[in-house]
């Protein structure tokens, strides 16, 4: 909705592409300011044309560092005097890799980009929230956090393990004005999963038709749950995980 965040900054981190993209154009024709972190420069770029906006700040950066964290938010502060909500989307698929295919180093990077990256900004971020009593976090887990068979062993274990870093994280802080949710994707057309359209997109259809919904989701679709979690309409959801899987979890 036009105006719901006038004011207001969010930092987005994979907004170069696919639901990350969606969330940062989503908050700007909100009218918030947005903190749009990703290493991909020219994807990037893309949704920087896209938006036209000055309001939209671009971050070049690598999410599983310390230092990309600090960066975004001293960014927000810099340049728009406050931060009101981090959505932490950057996320990085294992390719369904069961453990014995998976090496340590794999392991270890998955984690880092997919479950690392969210703390580091969690502590960036909690400061600016505390002392002024109010801030929203919009964790990116995944069915595959609530299930497993949504990707390999590392995908599966970063996922679980963020909904579990969500709960305690607002379990923590809720009493000082701070909330933070995660959000449960099933099958979202991006270009994350651009693997399953390959070819005659057997994959694709496959999924779509073991959906209850029977299609894939965009994209804009998790941006708008995203845009409804961090609003003050849901100012009383607290350290939940909201699916949004076509039906996927309730077959």
């Amino acid at each position: 909705m036009a105006g719901q965040f006038d004011g207001q900054t969010v930092i987005v981190t994979g907004a170069a592409s696919g639901i990350g993209a969606a969330q940062a154009l989503g908050f700007i024709k909100a009218g918030a300011n947005v903190i749009a972190v990703d290493q991909d420069m020219v994807g990037l770029q893309q949704t920087v044309t896209t938006a036209d906006s000055e309001r939209l700040h671009p971050l070049i950066g690598d999410v599983s560092r310390p230092q990309t964290a600090e960066q975004a938010v001293a960014l927000a502060l810099s340049a728009t005097d406050r931060l009101d909500i981090v959505c932490n989307t950057a996320g990085i698929l294992d390719g369904y890799s069961p453990a014995m295919d998976t090496s340590f180093d794999q392991w270890q990077h998955i984690l880092n980009v997919d479950l690392n990256s969210q703390f580091l900004f969690v502590k960036a971020a909690l400061p600016t929230f505390l002392a002024q009593k109010h801030g929203v976090f919009v964790n990116m887990a995944s069915i595959a956090g609530l299930v497993a068979g949504g990707g390999g062993i590392a995908y599966t274990a970063a996922k679980h393990a963020i909904i579990g870093l969500t709960k305690q994280l607002d379990i923590d802080y809720a009493a000082e004005g701070i909330r933070a949710n995660c959000i449960a994707p099933g099958a979202i057309d991006t270009p994350m999963n651009a693997a399953d359209f390959a070819g005659d997109g057997h994959m694709a259809k496959w999924v779509a038709d073991q959906t209850p919904a029977k299609r894939w989701a965009s994209a804009e679709e998790v941006a708008n749950l995203t845009l409804f979690v961090a609003s003050e309409q849901a100012s009383y959801i607290h350290g939940t995980t909201l699916p949004i899987d076509g039906g996927w979890l309730a077959r």
